[in-house]
């Protein structure tokens, strides 16, 4: 049953001419199946979020808010944030008696009724569009409290003696400080633009530390009496079961931080003292798909372009876990997209979602896996195939048999080096005579710390650095290196951000004939014409100042 401001709205849509008799019909239809008149004139009609308020401001005469109304006035603290969260609502305390409560959805009365029944006061309905009122709701739980007040907070509201009350830790979890605190922790790790999040009970304490640019750096922490109540949020979150705690569970979360749009992926294990918990934080809005930006230089993104245009072949891009090869995949990906290519992917898990890929993600458990789904993706006549990882003789052979066929694949291959891939496809069993007929090229990376701008200096290198890493034949007049000092720009560090170096092999004859006699890893690395090795690439960034060389023989030592 539509109330009354619905059906006020609902009349005055004929004002719109295009919206035509016919079109309103089905509006009025729809809307009286959901009840949800923003999403469905979002849905039938092309009326954009902001023209759809103006409207409901105009026929209910009702104040649209702006950010400077937002700095006017604090949130009411008479309402619980979990209050505000569900149902996406922003009450002012605007005075002693009155209350400015911003919504986007005029018409659903019930925040209006509880918010005044509880505070005892005079509630006014403003107006402002969803989005508006999402950030605003992030800036509210991404406040400036310290990890400290929250936990104070929570030994005040509550007291956890049984962690294994599932009722009363999904409730503690549901509330407002443990809502606070969650938020708070992914706010600050996307302030310091960490990867990671890793939250780890220990017998006296709870650990957490974040990993940026590929270190784990040690954070303030809430007390481990807080802990399940937690990792039970998480859970939540992420679609999980909070009761199950001896097994292993992974899930996704999607939110938005600091007004970015961000997917938490979620890996919980048992340990001696609870539950170990990491989140991948997956920023797409800070996804950054170009060869030269990555690292690759001119040289090495004039080859990898020439490389990835082959008509068919295999592509592989090698290295351990957490090297950017995933990255660099759909890097490549996003190069080739058009309109005149379909382009499908069998990954484990999507990490970020591509326009215009079709991405299917692995699910062992009910029997898809990467073979399983390969053999269906070959079905769907794609014209470029990515695999996440060539993990078994499976999968390799699908992926082979796609390449004679007329197939460009990318795949990729946990090895140290470009050469080892090769090694590694005749150990899992792939016949040499296919190995040479389909691999059209293999990249091997690594991911190094890059120096911070503002406080790297640079020294003259040693004789003995000189000799021992051959820093004349690079090019540069004077070679000089440089080093980290630390500032507040990188948090002390030295470091900011991250780069790549790498190693690329295209096959020639030379190598071929090494593959079919079955050389070793290191032999078909020396047979490699002109292909410029992985700490050589290092050095030459070393060289530039973008890295430092500790950090380029870190990165390359087992090579």
């Amino acid at each position: 049953m539509l109330n009354g401001v619905q059906n006020k709205i609902i009349a005055s849509l004929s004002d719109f001419p295009e919206i035509s008799d016919e079109l309103l019909a089905e509006i009025t239809k729809k809307i009286n199946l959901t009840e949800d008149i923003n999403q469905t004139l979002t849905s039938l009609t092309k009326l954009s979020p902001e023209t759809i308020i103006q409207h409901f401001a105009k026929i209910l005469d009702l104040k649209i808010i702006t950010s400077d109304d937002l700095a006017l006035y604090p949130v009411c603290q008479d309402i619980s944030l979990k209050f505000i969260l569900h149902h996406k609502v922003i009450p002012l305390d605007v005075s002693e008696g009155n209350i400015h409560l911003i919504t986007s959805i005029p018409y659903d009365t019930y925040p209006e009724k509880a918010i005044a029944m509880a505070s005892g006061k005079a509630v006014e309905i403003c107006l402002a569009t969803a989005d508006f009122i999402s950030h605003a709701l992030d800036k509210i739980n991404d406040d400036d409290a310290s990890i400290a007040e929250i936990s104070d907070q929570i030994e005040q509201d509550h007291t956890i003696e049984d962690d294994t009350d599932i009722d009363r830790l999904t409730n503690i979890a549901s509330e407002a400080p443990i809502v606070r605190l969650v938020n708070v922790l992914v706010a600050r790790a996307m302030e310091v633009q960490a990867s990671d999040i890793h939250i780890e009970p220990f017998e006296q304490r709870l650990r957490i530390r974040y990993r940026i640019d590929g270190v784990l750096h040690e954070m303030e922490a809430p007390p481990l009496h807080s802990a399940a109540a937690i990792i039970s949020r998480i859970k939540i979150m992420a679609k999980l079961n909070i009761a199950e705690r001896r097994l292993p569970q992974d899930g996704r979360i999607q939110m938005r931080s600091h007004g970015h749009q961000i997917d938490l992926r979620i890996s919980t294990v048992p340990s001696l003292f609870g539950e170990s918990v990491v989140m991948r934080i997956l920023d797409k809005e800070q996804l950054n798909l170009d060869f030269k930006t990555l690292g690759f230089g001119e040289s090495n993104t004039q080859k990898f372009n020439s490389l990835i245009h082959c008509p068919h072949g295999i592509i592989l891009v090698t290295g351990p876990t957490g090297s950017g090869k995933t990255t660099t995949l759909y890097s490549a990906l996003a190069s080739l997209n058009s309109t005149d290519k379909k382009i499908m992917t069998v990954e484990d898990p999507v990490e970020y979602q591509l326009d215009g890929i079709m991405q299917m993600q692995v699910k062992p458990t009910i029997g898809l896996d990467f073979a399983q789904a390969l053999r269906a993706i070959v079905r769907q006549d794609p014209d470029i195939i990515m695999i996440g990882e060539m993990r078994d003789y499976e999968t390799a052979s699908i992926a082979i048999q796609s390449a004679l066929t007329g197939h460009l694949v990318f795949s990729t291959l946990h090895t140290n080096d470009a050469g080892s891939a090769i090694t590694r496809l005749l150990d899992m069993g792939v016949d040499d005579y296919l190995i040479t007929s389909t691999i059209a090229g293999i990249i091997a990376q690594r991911l190094v710390r890059t120096l911070c701008p503002a406080c790297k200096v640079s020294f003259a290198p040693s004789a003995e650095l000189i000799s021992e890493f051959k820093l004349n034949a690079f090019g540069y007049k004077d070679p000089a290196l440089y080093k980290p000092t630390g500032c507040d720009a990188c948090n002390e560090s030295g470091y900011k951000g991250r780069t790549v170096i790498l190693e690329q092999m295209e096959l020639n004859d030379s190598l071929r004939k090494q593959i079919i006699a079955h050389s070793d890893g290191a032999s078909l690395q020396a047979q490699s014409q002109g292909m410029r090795s992985m700490r050589e690439d290092g050095i030459d960034k070393a060289l530039a100042g973008i890295t430092s060389l500790e950090e380029v023989i870190n990165a390359t030592k087992d090579n």
